[in-house]
């Protein structure tokens, strides 16, 4: 028969093994927060090289930027047409810009009364060093 002190010491081991574990898997879910922030991070910085890039080699991009460029350019003058039969229906029409339905850059309707959204950025999460600190 089992004595109590090593019931004991095994129950005492067993949570400790499981409060190690329970940590492993809370700081590899951390690292995962972590690892999607960061990515989050690279696609706002590849949206902004290409913006930049645009800016400055737009009208005139090298090699493989053609292609993107180009539809980058025939968008915006999409966007430009449309922008003007816009202006032309509301001055034949005689309507005024509060009945127009439009949309913000966001691509939601927010700017229309009774579905305003909030646009709040998501949460930085900070990286958090090895032992799970704030670094």
């Amino acid at each position: 028969m089992t004595s109590f002190d090593e019931l004991k010491s095994k129950a005492l081991d067993l949570a400790q093994a499981g409060a190690a574990k329970a940590k492993e898997l809370t700081d590899i879910a951390k690292l995962n927060i972590a690892n999607s922030a960061e990515e989050d991070a690279i696609r706002k910085a590849y949206i902004d090289l290409g913006k930049l890039y645009y800016a400055e080699r737009g009208m005139a991009p090298e090699g493989a930027y053609m292609s993107l460029c180009e539809k980058i350019t025939a968008s915006k003058q999409k966007i430009e047409e449309n922008k003007a039969k816009i202006a032309e229906m509301k001055a034949a029409g005689n309507i005024d810009d509060d009945v127009v339905v439009s949309t913000c850059d966001c691509g939601c309707s927010c700017d229309v009364p009774g579905t305003e959204v909030p646009h709040e950025e998501p949460p930085v999460v900070e990286p958090l060093a090895h032992d799970g600190t704030k670094e």
